[in-house]
């Protein structure tokens, strides 16, 4: 009896790992859960200038539509630009009354997983920025400004959401955790990744340095790997660079990782008066989502070593974890550069 509970509980760790995978290899540009972005700026009492930005996903826009509240009118017609990435809609309304206690809606959003973020700016200059999750697919204009407290809630799950669905920043950390020898140097390691793609965050972000974002995509994708190769490397006993010098790895794939993270952040765009505020939130959502993913790989690790799995299946999944980080960061590689070069 022993024996067969070792042999199905290894077949089980043995099929969510390829499941896993095989959901990974779905998402090829593995930040297609962007959020949709609506901005709102009172220029009069009664006259607000209105930016609507849905995602675009496998070429078509996302199926959300904005409903404003009943008795709007438009002063200026709505203008649609195409981006490569996203679909912006501009215009020019009127409420009589003001929008302040009424509720606009976002059509469809329950249908999806994707959230929308809100900022609306008044004619005094204060600022709200609030979370719309497709659970409860609307919002109601305040007339009182959110403090700092609600627009650093709203950037954390932000941060939080980006890195747990983004595959490939996952995928980096996940391959650091096999390579890296001891608990000391992957606390180092991970640390040197956080802080090198907190920096290249903030710069990209201030505008400081300008990276273009499908080829920096594309070399995400080649830093894992090349992760997968150290891997191999490792478990061969060949001499590598990364199992010797973690952090500084770590660091430097970090500093790409950052511009990544830069390009979702750009999406949503940041609040005008609460820049650092929002940064840090971000950041600080990040690296949660981040310590989260390692703690469920760590448990799960746990569990599977106290779990009766047998030698041979152990043996088989260590060894197939490597060349299948490497077929999944291949086929995001080429798949990113024929998108930028297409």
């Amino acid at each position: 009896m022993h024996a067969l509970w070792r042999f199905v509980v290894g077949r089980g760790v043995l099929a969510l790992f390829s499941a896993a995978l095989i959901a990974l290899a779905v998402p090829a540009a593995a930040h297609d859960a962007r959020p949709a972005y609506l901005e709102i700026r009172q220029t009069t009492p009664e006259r607000y200038d209105v930016l609507w930005r849905t995602p675009v996903l496998a070429g078509m826009p996302l199926p959300v539509v904005l409903k404003l509240p009943d008795g709007t009118n438009d002063i200026v017609p709505p203008h649609t630009q195409e981006l490569s990435d996203s679909q912006v809609e501009r215009r020019v309304i009127e409420a009589p009354g003001g929008l302040a206690g009424r509720r606009i809606e976002f059509t469809g959003l329950q249908g999806t997983i994707t959230d929308v973020l809100v900022r609306v700016e008044l004619a005094d200059g204060d600022m709200t920025t609030t979370l719309v999750r497709s659970s409860q697919p609307w919002i109601e204009i305040s007339a009182i400004p959110e403090g700092p407290l609600a627009i650093a809630g709203a950037f954390v799950r932000h941060g939080i959401e980006h890195i747990l669905l983004g595959y490939d920043h996952l995928l980096f950390v996940f391959a650091l955790l096999l390579i890296v020898p001891s608990t000391c140097a992957l606390v180092w390691s991970i640390t040197a990744f956080t802080l090198a793609h907190s920096i290249t965050l903030a710069l990209a972000t201030l505008g400081v340095v300008h990276v273009p974002g499908p080829p920096v995509e594309a070399a995400i994708a080649f830093s894992v790997l090349l992760l997968a190769s150290e891997i191999v490397r490792t478990r061969r006993g060949e001499p590598s660079l990364t199992a010797r010098w973690p952090w500084v790895i770590a660091f430097c794939f970090g500093l790409l990782h950052g511009f990544g993270f830069a390009g979702a952040l750009s999406e949503i765009g940041l609040p005008r008066g609460d820049i650092p505020l929002a940064l840090l939130a971000f950041n600080v959502g990040v690296e949660l989502g981040q310590l989260a993913f390692i703690g469920a790989v760590l448990g799960t690790m746990w569990v599977a070593k106290r779990s009766g799995i047998s030698a041979l299946v152990e043996r088989r999944i260590v060894q197939a974890v490597p060349y299948a980080i490497g077929a999944l960061a291949g086929f995001w590689f080429v798949g990113r550069v024929a998108a930028f070069w297409g």
